[in-house]
């Protein structure tokens, strides 16, 4: 050591010499030299704070016993038993006199003649490492047995903790542990070759998956272990967003509760909703239960659009009663003159899960069209988007659970008589629903905290208040081209005989000078973009070079009554081809036409056709605006196109049929791409990503 420093601001500094004598100095902080874990004393081991928070977890004697070693140990290395001690040095244990393997064996023969059995020098050296490593808590006699994870093979540990993840993410009912074992050992056979690694007898076996379930947090159910098997590693974030809009989580989830859809049919409805993270804002559309329609498009336009008080709502339930401070907001947004007290937002970021309804390319298009980001979480993971689903819990406590026909979260909750109460018909629970959902945001949660009132509990809407000034408000109205894009897209030739799919040909001058053209758009062959509506199959509109032009169905004046695809696709099972494609259309018309009639006259109809006709009319045609939208003369939440498909089943309208004239109409090079057999929905099928670009 050169010399010490110690007047700085800093602190001390310590200058140290180099031993070779070449001159050169280094310095160093006195503080993180003597922090540094590598320093240690030449003339013994460093002083170290016992650990007190470890030593009190052990009985008194052994921690007496630990610090009577550790002065031993001491007295060993030093000389003296306890640090700046004046006691005279005992000769055996002077290390300017003596080595240390000569006090390391005066040392053993002390305690041996003091009563202490199987105290050899080695035992000496063994305190003296242990103390080096763990200070006094090592000098601690722990007795452990070793588990059964410790004594097992580690390649046979090491496999189960490779299959059993494996098992639970593929979603597959729990077999016996007797398949288990066999595919341990092919996995070994594998990794290690034939007959190298074997696994251990049954019984043992059958304890070790166990054993190592346990150490995986595997237990349980196939859904708990599924959810836990994807589960992210921890730490654990919160979602935190600071504006409204900046995250919106969607999710869907049967309704648990009875309603009647139509002619006395008994069914569930689908409930879509999106929370939005920043304020709890809740936005949601009922739809008839396994209907392949996803309400991304709604929802998105009910954010983004006030809702309309209606006749019978007490007047409390309007913005302009509201904190909100609406004559502001009414100066900038027209349309909030007689909005209800619900926040209109922009999203930025919609979280999802992996449902095919909205990772299908429908649902990014029409994210996309808006400047909206679509963030899928990864599969079976549903903490990622914790709150949209505690948000379906609460909807069964405030709203489900007070319905007549509630079925409970699961069978066993659900009542003996559920079908036999009187239940509410589909358009009595969109009126309630509607309601409801105005009164969520009058509601305070507890999740809802103003930094300068952490103790309140806000409402959705006292939160937007308070962050309206921050954030801002800029209105974004839909034209009927923003309803348009929000409707599922295909990609279809336009032929001499028009615009052919799912059985139906669509056909206007306006494609005239388009016939047969290339769209312009490579990446799609040069067919042409088609959106169509579900709810409404009797048109569709292509984008033109001049911009999108609606396309009638040429036999929509052979219909005299509304239908849905549901009704459609019912038609086209059972009316058997036995023509050409001209003459089963015509067929499938007569059929239509005749169907939609006995079922407006309550002819009598079959299971079957009753269950068409129910979901046909509890889903509703939504028709489009044929200029722009006046959002406060269209009752909410209908008041967008719904519909973005998900890809198509072989019974959808959205499939393209076998016969469709897309071979024959195309060159050979376009046939052969994936959209000459179809639209974008159906590209998932060829095994690639289904979302990303």
């Amino acid at each position: 050591m050169a010399g010490i420093e110690a007047a700085l601001a800093d602190g001390a500094r310590i200058w140290l010499a180099d031993t070779d004598g070449d001159g050169s100095l280094a310095v160093f902080a006195l503080a993180s030299l003597l922090r540094d874990p590598g320093l240690s004393s030449v003339g013994g081991p460093r002083l170290r704070v016992p650990q007190v928070g470890l030593l009190s977890t052990v009985p008194e004697e052994q921690q007496l016993r630990a610090l009577e070693l550790e002065r031993h140990v001491r007295e060993v290395e030093t000389g003296c038993p306890v640090p700046g001690s004046k006691a005279a040095i005992k000769p055996q244990y002077d290390p300017a006199s003596t080595t240390l393997a000569e006090r390391e064996q005066a040392k053993a023969g002390e305690l041996a003649a003091q009563g202490w059995s199987g105290v050899s020098r080695a035992t000496v050296r063994r305190w003296r490492a242990r103390y080096h490593t763990g200070g006094v808590w090592g000098l601690v006699v722990k007795r452990r047995g070793a588990t059964r994870l410790d004594r097992a093979d580690p390649k046979v540990v090491e496999a189960l903790r490779a299959l059993l993840p494996q098992e639970a993410l593929r979603s597959r009912s729990r077999g016996w542990k007797k398949r288990m074992r066999r595919e341990t050992q092919w996995w070994l056979d594998v990794q290690h070759g034939a007959g190298v690694v074997e696994v251990p007898a049954t019984s043992t076996f059958n304890k070790l998956i166990d054993a190592v379930e346990a150490s995986l947090g595997l237990q349980g159910t196939v859904a708990q272990r599924r959810v836990r098997a994807a589960r992210p590693a921890p730490p654990f974030t919160p979602t935190l967003a600071l504006r409204p809009g900046e995250i919106v989580m969607m999710d869907s989830s049967p309704l648990d509760a009875l309603v009647v859809l139509d002619d006395g049919v008994v069914g569930r409805l689908e409930l879509t909703t999106a929370v939005d993270v920043a304020m709890g804002g809740l936005w949601g559309v009922l739809r008839p239960a396994g209907t392949k329609l996803t309400d991304v498009a709604v929802l998105l336009a009910q954010m983004m659009t006030p809702v309309v008080m209606r006749p019978g709502w007490d007047a409390a339930l309007s913005m302009a009663a509201s904190v909100v401070p609406h004559e502001r907001l009414t100066a900038v947004d027209a349309r909030l003159k007689d909005a209800a007290a619900r926040p209109v937002i922009v999203p930025e970021t919609v979280v999802v899960d992996q449902g095919k309804v909205f990772v299908s390319p429908a649902t990014r298009a029409a994210c996309e069209s808006l400047g909206i980001s679509l963030q899928p979480v990864p599969p079976a993971n549903g903490p990622a988007k914790g709150h949209v689903e505690r948000c379906f819990g609460s909807i069964n406590m405030e709203f489900v659970q007070w319905l007549p026909g509630f079925t409970g979260s699961h069978v066993g909750e659900r009542g003996s008589r559920v079908e036999q109460e009187r239940l509410w018909t589909v358009s009595e629970l969109q009126a309630l629903w509607e309601e409801f959902l105005v009164h969520w945001h009058h509601r305070p949660h507890e999740g809802l905290r103003h930094p300068l009132m952490p103790k309140k509990a806000l409402t959705p809407n006292q939160m937007w208040a308070a962050l309206l000034p921050v954030a801002g408000y800029v209105p974004v109205p839909l034209s009927a081209d923003d309803f348009v894009e929000l409707l599922p897209v295909r990609w279809q030739p336009i032929t001499d005989a028009g615009i052919r799919f799912g059985y139906r040909t669509y056909d206007d001058p306006c494609l005239n000078g388009h016939r047969g053209q290339h769209s312009g758009v490579a990446s799609h062959k040069g067919l042409w973009e088609v959106h169509y509506n579900p709810y409404d199959p009797a048109r569709i509109w292509v984008r033109l070079p001049a911009g999108f032009v609606e396309v009638a169905w040429i036999h929509a004046t052979s219909v005299s009554l509304p239908f849905t695809h549901h009704v459609w696709e019912h038609i086209c099972k059972v009316v058997e081809r036995t023509g050409s494609r001209e003459e089963h259309e015509a067929e499938l018309v007569l059929a239509l036409d005749a169907f939609l009639k006995r079922a407006a006259r309550k002819e009598k109809l079959s299971a079957t056709e009753r269950r068409v006709v129910a979901k046909s009319r509890a889903a509703g045609a939504v028709p489009v605006p044929e200029g722009e939208l006046n959002v406060l003369d269209v009752p909410a939440p209908s008041f967008a196109l719904a519909g973005v498909y998900a890809a198509g089943d072989l019974d959808d309208d959205t499939v393209p049929d076998e016969d469709d004239d897309v071979a024959d109409e195309l060159n050979d090079e376009t046939a052969a791409g994936p959209a000459a057999t179809g639209c974008g929905l159906l590209a998932d099928a060829d095994g690639e990503d289904q979302w990303l670009p």
